[in-house]
């Protein structure tokens, strides 16, 4: 067991080196431009994953919490001029405070009563950035964003960008996979099999669930910073509940509870659309037929898994069975 877990954590720090090594050797700007995407949306996915696969607990508004950490972190940055890891701090701190104001009464309800209710929380946020015209600017969006300041160094490349937000999606990805492993990880887990059952065992059912949709949504709001200082202008049109969607559809795709998987299909669906960028009124058809065939792809690997069980059982079964018949004889 021990060479198994020190040979994954060999892999990832192999790949690790391969990413931030790889801004090195790529010198094209459109290729880093999607990996910052790809980091920035695996942020996205993985904290979705937590509240969504790890505690069950569907939500389809995580497109405002994103919005409320790149509002925040613009305009802290624009008005105060503080260094970006302040507005880093700032937009998760935002984020996570109105996730634990919407969670307290949303999470009390569950199925798709959370859906709508979360749904129409993420079209909320939308209006207000759209209408708070003195403090957003309305459609006009935030502009002239300051570029984040590192050690003295301003980022201005793409390679720089990219180990910006690649080293930002590693934290929180540790921070993830330390809260996945812990106790409270696994009160999440058994919440989404049975919160009936987890009440009785003494879980703070309602409590949990609001510090994980709290944790996804600070975590969605970092992101938000990262998109802001990358981009250098936000409009409400970006944060809107269709990406809310594609968010979600990185979390199933990936596999619900599955932090990995969720990287995979963050990457998958950010690469995919830009790689059929150039057949023009085709590409979204053609991007459609894609997802449809990864999704039923990957529920056919489950049930070919989950056949292999069962044939691996059966098999097992007529060994034993065999063996016992052969003793027997003897």
């Amino acid at each position: 067991m021990k060479r198994i877990k020190y040979g994954k954590i060999a892999v990832v720090l192999a790949l690790l080196a391969a990413l931030y090594l790889m801004p090195l050797f790529v010198t094209n700007q459109y290729v880093l431009r999607v990996a910052v995407y790809v980091c920035i949306y695996s942020t996205l996915a993985c904290s979705l994953n937590l509240i969504s696969g790890v505690c069950g607990q569907v939500s389809m508004g995580h497109a405002a919490f994103y919005g409320i950490g790149a509002y925040a972190s613009a305009l802290v940055a624009i008005n105060f001029g503080v260094p970006w890891v302040i507005c880093v701090l700032a937009a998760a701190l935002a984020a996570g405070i109105i996730g634990v104001l919407i969670g307290i009464p949303a999470l009390k309800l569950s199925g798709g009563y959370l859906v709508i209710c979360t749904v129409g929380f993420g079209e909320l946020v939308r209006l207000i950035l759209l209408n708070w015209v003195s403090l957003t600017r309305g459609p006009m969006g935030l502009v002239n964003i300051p570029r984040p300041v590192l050690f003295g160094v301003k980022i201005k490349t793409g390679g720089q960008y990219m180990w910006v937000a690649l080293t930002l999606f590693f934290l929180i990805y540790l921070i993830l996979h330390n809260i996945l492993n812990s106790k409270f990880g696994r009160n999440l887990k058994a919440i989404r099999e049975d919160e009936i059952a987890a009440e009785t065992m003494g879980i703070h059912v309602h409590r949990e669930k609001v510090i994980a949709f709290a944790t996804a949504a600070s975590m969605a709001g970092a992101a938000g910073s990262m998109l802001a200082h990358y981009m250098l202008f936000i409009s409400p049109t970006i944060f809107v509940g269709d990406f809310s969607t594609t968010i979600l559809s990185m979390v199933v795709l990936g596999g619900m509870g599955f932090m990995p998987g969720s990287v995979i299909a963050a990457t998958l669906l950010t690469v995919i659309p830009e790689a059929l960028r150039g057949l023009d009124k085709y590409r979204m058809l053609i991007y459609g037929f894609l997802l449809i065939c990864m999704m039923l792809g990957k529920n056919v690997s489950w049930e070919t898994t989950a056949l292999g069980r069962r044939l691996g059982a059966l098999r097992d079964a007529v060994t034993a069975r065999v063996a016992g018949v052969k003793g027997d004889g003897e």
